[in-house]
């Protein structure tokens, strides 16, 4: 039987003690995945973006969807202002997680190991700085397998003693609702993960 997390997390922020705002590093695989999170958590935690993705392929198109992030946040009101933590383009440490899983299919093995590299360098992160918790927004496609990206998130917790917020954003019509804010905003919206392997005709 598979775990509801959007029913989890809804109790979850139920709980959240009052006369406090937690603080959240949420990572952020592209402005219009981000848009409605935003929308639906900035109401709860003290949130900063982490913009990592060494997956995205090639360095312009990992900086359009930077700029793209930015340009979001400067136009979305939200509850509390929301901070932008960016990291350069590290596409050497994407190449070297995937090595000898070139061949795998979209949404296998290869996936799974860079969901695993963008949400252990989060859950660092979170540690080091102080967070209460950490998330991504990538559960918010209806291409990601949320059951194993809230897992690993899982794991990563008890491996760096942060907390990790369980997710199934599209739940809800959150992936409905991301489609009308990034048209609100103009946003650009891309027909591919990120990567070159994600882009292949047939998974696209």
């Amino acid at each position: 039987m598979k775990t509801n997390y959007q029913k989890e997390l809804s109790a979850l922020l139920d709980s959240l003690p009052a006369g406090g705002t937690p603080k959240l590093l949420l990572h952020s695989c592209c402005g219009p995945c981000s848009s409605y999170v935003l929308e639906y958590l900035s109401r709860y935690f003290n949130i900063t973006l982490l913009y990592y993705n060494p997956n995205i392929q090639p360095e312009e198109e990992f900086r359009k969807r930077l700029d793209c992030q930015k340009e979001l946040l400067q136009k979305m009101e939200l509850e509390r202002p929301v901070k932008l933590m960016e990291c350069n383009w590290r596409g050497e440490e994407f190449e070297k997680a995937v090595r000898g899983l070139e061949g795998e299919p979209e949404g296998g093995a290869r996936c799974t190991v860079c969901f695993n590299l963008r949400l252990e360098e989060t859950a660092r992160l979170a540690n080091e700085m102080g967070f209460d918790y950490f998330c991504t927004t990538l559960t918010l496609s209806p291409h990601k397998d949320a059951e194993r990206i809230n897992r690993i998130g899982a794991a990563l917790a008890e491996k760096y003693g942060v907390k990790w917020l369980p997710s199934d954003f599209k739940k809800r019509d959150g992936y409905k609702r991301s489609i009308e804010l990034s048209e609100k905003y103009g946003l650009y919206r891309q027909n591919w993960c990120g990567c070159r392997y994600s882009k292949r005709p047939e998974s696209v």
